[in-house]
């Protein structure tokens, strides 16, 4: 990126991007640097601006889902912080393009690293704060964020490691074990092949990644598919039984009821009959007799 991308009129666009005109572009500028560019940079600024992030989207979370327990909660705000979905709403607003970035990291890629996108959004967020104060602040989050924050359902944001673990523990059966089976390629092109097993199920499965954790990651959901899978067979076979049981009980109850209603009618064949008012002879009967008086 040339020295232009810091200027007043090329900056005129993000401004108008994220729906805010700073009083002082210097903290915009700054916001926008990295600090391969230059010592003075955009760290502070993002520092300033995680911190207000976190407790912005925390808010929009609170009053968004009113029933949300705390620890879920947690968990959908790190959904939305986290590094990658930050770059992916930085991307969304062109900030890439207005990056400075040093020479080095330019050539390596440095404007779609997700880290630095991410770090640069929480920068500009920043600089919103303290150019404009936290109600600005504010309508820049609702502006970037809103549309991320409907729909988020906090038991599918759980990485897999940690759902699997949660429904063995549920059911009082031993965590999982993790196996790192083999490690390949060059320094920079990894590749991670680990097992995942549960002995108390009889389950594992093998996946591969470029990291440790994410070929953990991959093998629990492969035994966490599996073990949903063996508990709803489980709770199926289960609730047949069950419903068989309750027809046989049924059955046998409706024959006993049979028998009852057989030795009732014999008996009531050796007692008197019983006048009601459904009987119209005896109430023609008794209609006669008062008239004759």
């Amino acid at each position: 990126m040339n020295s232009s991308t810091g200027s007043a009129d090329n900056l005129a666009a993000l401004q108008r991007s994220i729906g805010y005109q700073f009083s002082d572009l210097a903290l915009l500028q700054q916001a926008l640097t990295h600090k391969s560019h230059s010592k003075t940079n955009n760290e502070r600024l993002e520092f300033v601006g995680d911190a207000v992030l976190g407790y912005l989207v925390g808010s929009m979370l609170f009053r968004n889902y009113p029933h949300v327990q705390e620890d879920a909660l947690s968990l959908m705000r790190a959904q939305l912080v986290r590094g990658k979905t930050l770059a992916q709403v930085a991307i969304r607003i062109d900030l890439p393009e207005y990056l400075q970035l040093g020479s080095g990291e330019l050539r390596s890629g440095g404007r779609q690293r997700a880290s630095i996108l991410a770090d640069a959004l929480e920068a500009v967020i920043g600089a919103v704060h303290e150019d404009g104060g936290i109600e600005q602040a504010q309508r820049l989050v609702q502006k970037l964020f809103a549309d991320l924050t409907e729909g988020l359902d906090a038991e599918s944001l759980k990485d897999p490691k940690t759902r699997l673990q949660e429904l063995l523990q549920g059911n009082g059966l031993d965590l999982p074990t993790y196996t790192v089976e083999q490690v390949s390629g060059a320094d920079h092109q990894r590749q991670y092949t680990v097992k995942c097993e549960v002995p108390s199920l009889a389950l594992q499965a093998v996946a591969a990644d470029s990291s440790r954790r994410a070929a953990e990651k991959a093998a629990a959901h492969e035994v966490l598919i599996l073990a949903l899978a063996q508990q709803h067979a489980f709770h199926s076979q289960k609730e047949k039984k069950s419903k068989k049981k309750t027809k046989s009980h049924t059955k046998k109850h409706a024959s006993n009821d049979d028998k009852a209603t057989l030795n009732n009618s014999t008996a009531v064949q050796h007692q008197a009959p019983i006048q009601t008012e459904a009987d119209p002879v005896l109430a023609d009967d008794s209609d006669d007799s008062d008239a004759g008086r």
